[in-house]
């Protein structure tokens, strides 16, 4: 009533009086609820009471854990929440229902094999929600289980359950070995071949579809999880020849009795370096974002490697930065060495040559703002290449808007260019929109193949057979391949060096140059605080600064460090520096090779930097009983670390545009047009004056009366164009599920496979 709560509000004359005591003491006699007292305070509009009761939605305190089974066992998949006034529990088998999955404790008694997947619960509290983590569930059947193998089972131990077999094999058949393991956490699977761990062998069934007697070995499986690890038994796979009879005569069988082996094996074609420039081309400046360049340039890069390449791999370069890449690729080429380019981007094609979109080409943009592939070929050529293999995952369909007729000097017949185009001519090619890290299409079905020991068109064949047999890719995209190979050479050729090694020598250094990382320190302050700092390479443009505090005097109650003041040129935004895990600086394919309980920050475009890598470490303590703060700085110098020591930057090279891609208008960087209706011709190189009607001279001294053309635009999609010379503006669009997406590279791997979960999005 009015006079209960005047009595209450006199409480505040009392010395020890608290109205707001009071008025809940009050309530609490007359036996009110929460309800009754909320309706009062909204009587007399106290908003700020009001809000401090109101809940705070659904909490989830127990998520549930992937874990590994075998079949007959009892799982129970766990997830406990709170929330105000009631929580409810549903639990979904990747996108349905399961049946009766209403609880916070989900049994499954006994198990099989088709309750393998991934699992989910949603939590509602009235009209808030909220989903756990995403459980993996993996159900390993035996076909003749030991007598008492279920009771024996420790719970939650990681245990191998199934063992490899030993296998004798002949040239041409297929391998497979498996191993099954159970456990909570859920096992991992490394294979190993005599001692070196196997490219693709993380599942726990390795296969390889044609063998040869170069897979003979010991195997093994390494099975591990964040608490153990074991070992499978060792098994040896015999590989052996087929038996052929052949009719011969007694000649051949003497010439066969006194052949070397040594003699055969130097028949093998042999490189005296192998170099790769990997580009990917993602966050563009006027134009859709792609996502899949990333994962697919980090993963060529680790597989290239294996092969001995000297690879450079760079993300999101703009048109002058590409040019002076190109450049520096070229440097590293010489005779007889095996030169890889492998870009995935935007991209068009016309008249027949390539055309490589930068991230900073404007909308729209036309052959001027591109490179040509088929003039850095060219210019490949000029160094007598043992093999030059362009492999390009973007669209080649016709840019309308750009009529430029490129007329290029002749390409040497040389019997060693291999062009892995990931889309026929006049196609896109597509990549994955989803909200985990996943392949572009040509990526995801040529890392699976790179690594064998075969011609470079028989394995792209291979990987063009493989895109075929998808669903998903049928009748949108198929991988074309160009080629004057001759020789069989592959990518898996040894390196031999030459005996002058002077060239080799220099090679060495300007690739190394480009990869060196800023050795770890340790930072000393004064009172006593000790600091670790450590770079770590996620690509050739882009570093990791990772910082840990390892020692620290008793005194100091709490400390507390982070690194601050980049160059501007490396535009860092401080609210994604010194995060607690790798991912959240956006860095998620090495954080598994970092070092755990750092602060790490993420530094990309590297080839930007102008000047030297100066930033500050500051260090925040308290000493115990002095309530300030306390404070000191370092200035730490690491000079130009990885590409930066290049100077890619437009503002430290001086190029001729003409060096590495053609530039129709030279030296008015723009185009010209000779009348509205008339297409445009370039001759790159010497042109001489009036040498052909109907033919633009970029040099030629009548060029007072050229005008610039319109602005055009590459023909990606008709959804991306509004008209000829009107481009309708990009706005993309999210889609919302009431379930959401696992992100990690099992899920990623399945979503694949279901083709209602994907949406496909073109790489122009």
């Amino acid at each position: 009533s009015p006079l209960d709560l005047e009595q209450c509000s006199l409480q505040v004359l009392e010395p020890e009086g608290s109205p707001s005591w009071s008025l809940l003491k009050l309530l609490g006699d007359r036996g009110c609820t929460v309800v009754e007292l909320a309706e009062s305070l909204q009587a007399l509009e106290h908003t700020e009471a009001l809000r401090c009761l109101s809940h705070s939605g659904v909490k989830i305190v127990v998520q549930p854990d992937s874990q590994a089974v075998l079949s007959g066992q009892v799982v129970k998949l766990c997830c406990w929440a709170t929330g105000h006034p009631f929580v409810q529990y549903q639990w979904f088998k990747q996108e349905r229902e399961v049946p009766h999955g209403n609880s916070p404790e989900l049994v499954l008694s006994p198990v099989s094999v088709k309750d393998s997947g991934f699992y989910i619960c949603r939590v509602n509290s009235e009209s808030s929600f909220m989903f756990s983590r995403w459980a993996r569930l993996e159900v390993c059947e035996l076909q003749d289980p030991p007598h008492g193998l279920l009771r024996g089972l420790r719970e939650n131990k990681l245990c191998i359950c199934k063992q490899p077999q030993p296998q004798n094999l002949t040239v041409g058949d297929a391998l497979v070995l498996e191993c099954g393991a159970v456990g909570n956490p859920i096992p991992h699977y490394q294979w190993f071949r005599n001692g070196f761990p196997l490219a693709n062998g993380n599942k726990s069934v390795y296969t390889v579809t044609y063998v040869d007697v170069g897979h003979q070995g010991t195997y093994w499986c390494h099975v591990f999880n964040d608490r153990e690890d074991e070992d499978s038994k060792k098994v040896e796979v015999i590989i052996g020849r087929k038996a052929m009879a052949v009719e011969c005569t007694e000649e051949d069988l003497s010439d066969l009795q006194e052949s070397d082996p040594r003699e055969e094996s130097s028949h093998r074609p042999v490189a005296t370096d192998k170099v790769a420039l990997l580009i990917g081309n993602m966050s563009y400046w006027n134009h859709p974002q792609l996502k899949a360049p990333m994962v697919d340039v980090y993963e060529l890069t680790s597989l290239l490697r294996q092969l001995d390449f000297k690879v450079v791999s760079l993300l999101d370069l703009t048109e002058s930065e590409m040019r002076n890449a190109v450049d520096e690729f070229l440097l590293l080429l010489d005779e007889g060495v095996y030169g890889l380019l492998y870009y995935a981007g935007h991209g068009y094609e016309n008249y027949g040559n390539s055309f490589m979109v930068p991230v900073d080409a404007p909308n729209p943009y036309r052959s001027a703002n591109c490179l040509c592939v088929q003039n850095i070929l060219r210019l490949m050529q000029e160094k007598q290449t043992g093999l030059n293999v362009f492999l390009l995952d973007m669209c080649r369909k016709r840019n309308e808007y750009d009529d430029t007729i490129l007329i290029l000097d002749a390409l040497k017949v040389t019997a060693n260019i291999v062009f892995g185009y990931a889309t026929c001519q006049g196609a896109e090619a597509y990549e994955i929109q989803q909200l985990g890290l996943a392949n572009g299409i040509f990526m995801k079905f040529l890392k699976d193949r790179l690594l064998e020991d075969k011609k470079v068109t028989v394995l792209l064949d291979e990987v063009a057979e493989d895109m075929g047999k998808c669903p998903l890719t049928k009748g949108k995209q198929a991988l074309e391949i160009r080629s004057s190979l001759s020789e069989k050479r592959a990518l898996t050729d040894p390196v031999q060096q030459s005996t002058s090694s002077a060239e080799s020598l220099a090679r060495n250094l300007q690739w190394a140059k480009a990869h060196e990382l800023p050795e770890s320190m340790s930072l000393e302050f004064q009172c006593g605080v000790q600091i670790q700092l450590g770079f770590a390479a996620e690509f050739s443009n882009v570093m990791i600064i990772y910082t840990q505090i390892v020692k620290k005097p008793p005194e100091i109650t709490a400390c507390r460090a982070h690194i601050t003041d980049f160059p501007l040129d490396l535009d860092v935004d401080p609210k994604e520096a010194n995060k607690g895990t790798p991912e959240e600086t956006g860095s998620y394919l090495v954080s598994k090779d970092l070092p755990k309980h750092c602060l790490y920050t993420r530094l990309s475009s590297l080839q930007k930097l102008r000047e030297y890598l100066i930033f500050t470490v500051c260090l925040h303590y308290e000493y115990s009983g002095i309530e300030d703060t306390m404070d000191e700085r370092k200035e730490i110098n690491v000079g130009k670390p990885l590409i930066a020591k290049l100077g890619l930057h437009p503002g430290l090279k001086t190029k001729n545009c003409l060096q590495t891609c053609c530039m129709p208008g030279y030296p008015f960087h723009n185009p010209v047009e000779l009348s509205p209706e008339a297409a445009e011709y370039y001759i790159p190189g010497h042109c001489q004056p009036n040498s052909s009607p109907g033919v633009y001279h970029p040099n030629c001294a009548c060029s007072n009366s050229i005008t610039q053309p319109e602005a055009c635009s590459c023909n990606g999609t008709s959804r991306m164009l509004a008209s000829r010379h009107e481009v309708q503006p990009y706005s993309p669009t999210v889609e919302k599920h009431n379930v959401p997406v696992e992100t990690t590279d099992d899920t990623v791997e399945l979503e694949f496979f279901l083709s209602d979960s994907l949406s496909f999005s073109e790489q122009q």
